[in-house]
């Protein structure tokens, strides 16, 4: 299973683990996993799902970013999408 980068890196905040740069599927399903202050709902689960299907190669990568930027919506965590350089 290869990591698969976003076309551009989401930013979250978790609390007191702070800012954070979510760059790849593999980066956002470790943060789903690990360090998602709600890990239940739709949206989590979704993104869940659909980034481990884009590191399988069975989902595009932009759709499995689209549904992380949703969870981190949900959750209160989305900080922006910095433009790349």
């Amino acid at each position: 299973m290869n990591d698969k980068s976003f076309s551009s890196p989401v930013l979250i905040s978790l609390g007191s683990m702070g800012l954070r740069l979510v760059s790849s599927a593999w980066e956002a399903l470790e943060c789903l996993k690990n360090q998602w202050p709600q890990q239940d709902g739709i949206e989590y689960r979704r993104a869940t799902r659909m980034c481990r299907d884009a590191l399988e190669g069975w989902m595009s990568t932009a759709k499995a970013r689209r549904a992380f930027v949703l969870a981190a919506q949900r959750a209160g965590v989305l900080i922006g999408e910095p433009t790349p350089k």
